[in-house]
């Protein structure tokens, strides 16, 4: 079964978050150093995999500033995107397959690469991002 609705995108981010949650290299990040709200940010992300996935056009926020954020509290290296792409690939693969599925895997990948670039050049100073 593939990815074909709103329904199984919740499906997929609600268990991966499960998984972030619990993670020994990038739960904290969520649990301790953003102290992050689930109830709120869950719905976000099922927009934004939405949006992606789906093309609804349901996220509207600036992705790559909100982790500047999380990245001037805590150093946000290629392990954490590393084990980020990990747990989201492990999770896809659990629930699905098919065209939309592969298509989510590789844009996890892709995301996960920019942001470390990005990240990389705030770190050494190349770059000043935009306070949000």
């Amino acid at each position: 079964m593939d990815i074909t609705t709103r329904k199984s995108i919740e499906l997929l981010i609600t268990r991966f978050y499960e998984k972030v949650r619990q993670d020994n290299i990038i739960g904290f990040i969520f649990n301790d150093v953003m102290k992050v709200n689930w109830e709120e940010h869950l719905p976000v992300m099922f927009d934004f995999w939405e949006t992606i996935l789906l093309n609804e056009t349901k996220y509207m926020r600036n992705a790559m500033g909100i982790h500047f954020e999380v990245n001037r509290k805590v150093k946000l290296e290629k392990k954490h995107f590393v084990r980020w792409v990990q747990l989201f690939t492990e999770t896809t693969d659990e629930l699905y397959t098919g065209e939309v599925a592969e298509m989510a895997k590789k844009r996890a990948r892709s995301i996960a690469d920019v942001m470390l670039f990005k990240m990389n050049q705030e770190n050494e100073g190349l770059i000043i991002p935009k306070k949000e």
